[in-house]
C-alpha cells in the first residue's frame, strides 16, 4: 500500500480527464500512448538494468505526445492550438533529443545522482524491494504525463475564441522569458565547466551570471515555464463554465493549479535540487558556502 498510494492523485488526475466532456477521448489517447511510452522505454529496460535514469527519456518524449494529441484532437482555433502544441513538441524534443544524447554517449549505463538520491528516500522509509518501489515511481511520473501535465495543453487548445486574452499574452510572454533564462542558465554552466576543465580545476562551484542569484535558476526558469502556461490557460477554463459540470470545471481549476505544486516539489525536492546538493556538498568544498550566500531556488541578491 506504501509503494501503491502515491499513485492515486495521479490516478484521480487522469479520471478527472476521462469524466470530462471535452477530454474522454484526448485524455484516454494521451493516457495510454504515455502508458506505452513509459513501458517500453522506462518500465522494462529500469527492470532489466535497475536504473532509473531512462525516465530522462521518456517523459520529455511523452510531452511531445501531450502536444501531437492536442491538436489532432482539440478542436478550439487552429491558432492557439497550434501554438501551444508547438510549444509543448519543442520543450519535449528539446529536453528528449539531449536525454539521446546523454544514453548515446553511455552517460546513462550509471545511475544519475537525482535518481541514486531516492535509493536514501527509500531506504528510510523503509522500502525493501527495490525495483517495485522502482516501478511505482516511473508510473508516477507516466500519470504526470497522463493528466496533470497534459490539463495546460488541453485546456488552451480547446478554447475557440479567436480573440487572444490579456491573460493568454502574459502567460506566454512568461513562458518565452523563462524559457529562454532556463537556457541562459543552461549556457553559462556548461562554458564555465568547460573553463574549469581546460584550467584542469575540479570540483569549483559555479557562481557565474544568474547562478550567482540562484544556486538551481534552471530549475526556478523551468518552473515558471509552467506558471507561464497555467496563467495562459486560465481564460480557457473560464470559457469551459457551462459546457462541463461544475464539479469537473472546478477540479479542472485545481487541477491546473497542482502543476504548478507538482513542478516545484519536483524540481526543489523530488529529483532537483535537494538531491543535486546532497552530492555537491559532497564533492565541492566550497559548496557549504555557497549555500550561505545563495538563495537556492528564488533568485535574491547574494548574502554575505
Amino acid at each position: 500500500m506504501r509503494i501503491i498510494l502515491p499513485l492515486l492523485p495521479y490516478l484521480f488526475g487522469w479520471g478527472i480527464l476521462l469524466s470530462s466532456f471535452s477530454f474522454f477521448e484526448v485524455g484516454l489517447v494521451n493516457g495510454v500512448l504515455q502508458l506505452v511510452l513509459f513501458l517500453f522505454v522506462v518500465c522494462i529496460p529500469a527492470w532489466k538494468t535497475q536504473r532509473m535514469s531512462y525516465v530522462d527519456i521518456a517523459w520529455p518524449w511523452g510531452l511531445v505526445v501531450i502536444g501531437i494529441t492536442s491538436f489532432i484532437y482539440l478542436e478550439g482555433y487552429w491558432l492557439r492550438n497550434a501554438l501551444v502544441s508547438i510549444i509543448y513538441i519543442f520543450m519535449g524534443a528539446r529536453m528528449g533529443l539531449g536525454a539521446l544524447k546523454m544514453w548515446k554517449m553511455g552517460h546513462l549505463e550509471k545511475e544519475l545522482p537525482r535518481y541514486q538520491y531516492q535509493y536514501h528516500r527509500w531506504e528510510k522509509a523503509g522500502h525493501e524491494d527495490k525495483r517495485w518501489v522502482m516501478q511505482a515511481e516511473i508510473l508516477i511520473q507516466a500519470g504526470a504525463n497522463a493528466a496533470y501535465l497534459a490539463l495546460p495543453a488541453f485546456i488552451i487548445a480547446i478554447n475557440p475564441s479567436e480573440t487572444f486574452s490579456v491573460f493568454e499574452i502574459i502567460g506566454l510572454s512568461i513562458w518565452l522569458l523563462a524559457f529562454l533564462l532556463e537556457s541562459i542558465a543552461d549556457v553559462q554552466k556548461i562554458g564555465f565547466l568547460k573553463a574549469m576543465k581546460a584550467q584542469g580545476i575540479k570540483n569549483q562551484v559555479c557562481r557565474v551570471g544568474l547562478w550567482r542569484y540562484s544556486r538551481h535558476p534552471n530549475y526556478f526558469a523551468e518552473w515558471m515555464v509552467w506558471n507561464g502556461l497555467l496563467i495562459a490557460a486560465i481564460p480557457s477554463w473560464l470559457s469551459m463554465q457551462g459546457v462541463e459540470s461544475l464539479l469537473v470545471w472546478l477540479l479542472l481549476g485545481g487541477g491546473l493549479i497542482f502543476v504548478s505544486r507538482i513542478m516545484y516539489v519536483t524540481l526543489v525536492y523530488y529529483t532537483g535540487a535537494k538531491p543535486s546538493e546532497y552530492y555537491s556538498v559532497q564533492k565541492r568544498p566550497e559548496y557549504k558556502e555557497y549555500q550561505l550566500t545563495t538563495n537556492r531556488f528564488f533568485p535574491g541578491k547574494p548574502k554575505r
